[in-house]
C-alpha cells in the first residue's frame, strides 16, 4: 500500500448539495424518493442524476456512457459534496475504469454504497487514495433499513467519530476466528467485486485490514474469489481480515464444506488475525463504515474499531 497522503473528504453540513447516481442496476423510484426525504430531513439538498432511472437491457440503469457521465459530473461539480449510490445489482464493473480520477483528487468527496459499489471504492483508492464509505443504498426501504442504519449513515458523514462493530454470534461466519490484534487501513467490501477488480482496479492490501462480505454465492465461486486474491499476491503483507456477513452463502450442511470451512482453509495460512461474525454487509442493520480509514481488529474483544473517514 502506498505511503502517500490519504484523501479524507470533508464532513457534510446542512445545506450541502449531494447527488444520487445509479452506476449499476435501476432502483425503485418510490424507494429513491424515500431516500431523498431521509437526507433532506438532515438538511442536505438532494439532486438526482439525469440517468438514475434509465434502463438498458434488463439489469443496467442505462447505457455505460450515461451511467458513467452521471458519476463523473458529480465528481467534477465542486458544489456536490457527496455521491450516494441508489442500488446495487450489476454493471458498476463496466465503468469503474472510466471514473474521472483527476476530478476526484481535486475535490475529494464521499462516495457511499456497498455491493457493486465496492469496485468503485477499489478504483478510487487505487488511483486517488480516496476514502469511501461502505454504507446503505439510498433506494431506501424503511421495512429493511431502520432508524439505526439511518443514524449510522448520518453520523459517519456529518458527525463523525470512531465506530466499533462487535461480533454477532448469530452470524454464520462468527465461527471463523484466528486470534490476534491488527491495525491498518480498512479496505475491501464485497468479495465478488474485489475479485473482479484484480488486475485492473484492485490495489494491494499490503499493510491493510481486508474486509470481506457477500450474498447469494455458491461455495465454488467464493473459493475461486479467495484463491484469486491469494494467487495474485495482493494479500501479501495484509495485517488482518475482518469477515462480515455471508448471507445465503454455502450454509452448513452435513458432509459438505460451508463458507466457514472455505474461509478457514483460505485465510488461516496467512498467519494474521481473522475475525468473523461482524454484522456488516447485505443485512438489514448494516452500519456505515469508512474504507481507507485506520482500523483495529481485536479478536480478544471480538471487535473492529474504525476511525472517522471524514475530516
Amino acid at each position: 500500500m502506498r505511503s502517500t497522503c490519504v484523501l479524507a473528504p470533508q464532513r457534510l453540513e446542512p445545506g450541502d448539495r449531494v447527488r444520487f447516481v445509479s452506476p449499476a442496476s435501476t432502483p425503485d423510484r418510490e424507494c429513491v424518493q424515500r431516500g431523498e426525504q431521509l437526507l433532506t430531513g438532515w438538511g442536505l439538498s438532494v439532486e438526482i442524476g439525469e440517468h438514475v432511472f434509465d434502463r438498458f437491457g434488463h439489469y443496467l440503469a442505462g447505457r455505460d456512457e450515461d451511467r458513467l457521465s452521471d458519476i463523473n459530473e458529480a465528481l467534477r461539480d465542486p458544489g456536490v459534496r457527496a455521491i450516494f449510490v441508489t442500488a446495487g445489482g450489476k454493471g458498476a464493473y463496466r465503468i469503474a475504469n472510466g471514473l474521472d480520477f483527476a476530478a476526484a483528487r481535486r475535490n475529494p468527496k464521499p462516495v457511499v454504497g456497498l455491493s457493486e459499489t465496492t469496485i468503485l471504492h477499489m478504483a478510487l483508492w487505487l488511483n486517488c487514495l480516496l476514502v469511501g464509505f461502505h454504507g446503505p443504498h439510498v433506494s431506501w426501504n424503511d421495512d429493511w433499513y431502520g432508524p439505526q442504519v439511518a443514524d449510522s449513515l448520518r453520523r459517519a458523514l456529518m458527525d463523525p467519530e470512531s465506530v466499533t462493530i462487535r461480533q454477532d454470534p448469530r452470524e454464520l461466519t462468527a465461527k471463523v476466528l484466528v486470534e490476534g490484534v491488527a491495525t491498518g487501513v480498512l479496505m475491501g467490501g464485497n468479495l465478488d467485486m474485489i475479485a473482479t477488480s484484480v488486475g485492473w482496479a484492485c490495489p494491494s492490501f499490503d499493510g491493510a485490514i481486508l474486509f470481506i462480505e457477500d450474498v447469494d454465492k455458491q461455495i465454488g465461486r467464493l473459493d475461486r474469489a479467495l484463491t484469486q486474491l491469494l494467487r495474485s499476491g495482493l494479500l501479501d503483507g495484509v495485517k488482518g481480515v475482518a469477515v462480515g456477513q455471508f448471507i445465503r452463502c454455502a450454509e452448513e450442511k452435513p458432509d459438505k464444506w460451508s463458507i466457514v470451512d472455505v474461509l478457514y482453509d483460505r485465510l488461516s495460512p496467512l498467519g494474521v488475525p481473522v475475525l468473523g461474525g461482524l454484522p456488516i454487509g447485505h443485512g438489514s442493520q448494516t452500519p456505515t463504515v469508512p474504507l481507507g480509514a485506520r482500523a483495529t481488529l481485536d479478536t480478544g474483544r471480538l471487535t473492529l474499531t474504525v476511525e472517522p473517514g471524514v475530516s
